[in-house]
């Protein structure tokens, strides 16, 4: 880190591997902590242009009565095809985007020396150089698999669907700075994300930067 500039770490994991957790720790520290998900609500909201684009590529049917976006149709009708999710990721990404670098820009003028991007589908979605760090919090295959079984009241097939619809773990972690093994007890989460933030403490500290 240098000095008068934020540090942006990009937290990214696979689905239930226990990302949202990490989050928290961060925020228990008084860590800012920019959520993708909500950033895409804020973006998808009733009468915004983003939504205009949906209902426009989808049709009225995409939603609720009272004009939100019914987001279960909109799952519904993108999950179980790749051209479906590739076209609404190519309609939400400029407006994404924009709603990141906003918020990026809040906290640099805040004088923030280090902030969390939690972004589920960081690579995914190529937010890499959106990012000074990543930071993967993973766990074995077979344990997100029964993690995402019971959390959703999924089949093994229908789990192991969501799982392959993302890059692997593996994958991740190559191009990952910083791992996290969420398969433990959530003591032993805490512990590796403190220890990464005493490091990160005492190498700003070292270059009379503001991180304390």
């Amino acid at each position: 880190m240098t000095q008068n500039k934020t540090f942006f770490l990009g937290l990214t994991g696979g689905i239930a591997t226990g990302k949202s957790t990490v989050a928290d720790i961060f925020r228990s520290q008084g860590i800012p902590v920019i959520d993708g998900d909500i950033v895409a609500r804020n973006v998808q909201k009733k009468g915004s242009p983003a939504l205009a684009k949906i209902v426009a590529t989808f049709g009225e049917i995409m939603l609720l009565p009272n004009g939100e976006l019914d987001r279960k149709a909109l799952g519904e009708r993108i999950f179980h095809s790749r051209e479906e999710r590739e076209k609404l990721d190519k309609l939400m990404s400029p407006f994404l985007r924009a709603e990141f670098d906003k918020e990026k820009e809040r906290l640099i003028q805040q004088n923030i020396p280090f902030a969390v991007l939690d972004i589920p589908l960081l690579f995914e979605k190529d937010y890499t150089k959106a990012v000074d760090a990543i930071m993967l919090v993973y766990v074995p295959e077979k344990i997100q698999l029964a993690r995402l079984q019971q959390r959703d009241n999924l089949s093994e097939e229908a789990a192991l669907k969501r799982i392959l619809a993302q890059w692997s773990i593996e994958e991740k972690r190559k191009l990952s700075d910083i791992l996290i093994d969420n398969t433990h007890s959530l003591e032993e989460t805490k512990r590796q994300v403190l220890a990464y933030l005493s490091e990160v403490s005492i190498k700003d500290t070292s270059k009379n930067s503001h991180l304390s």
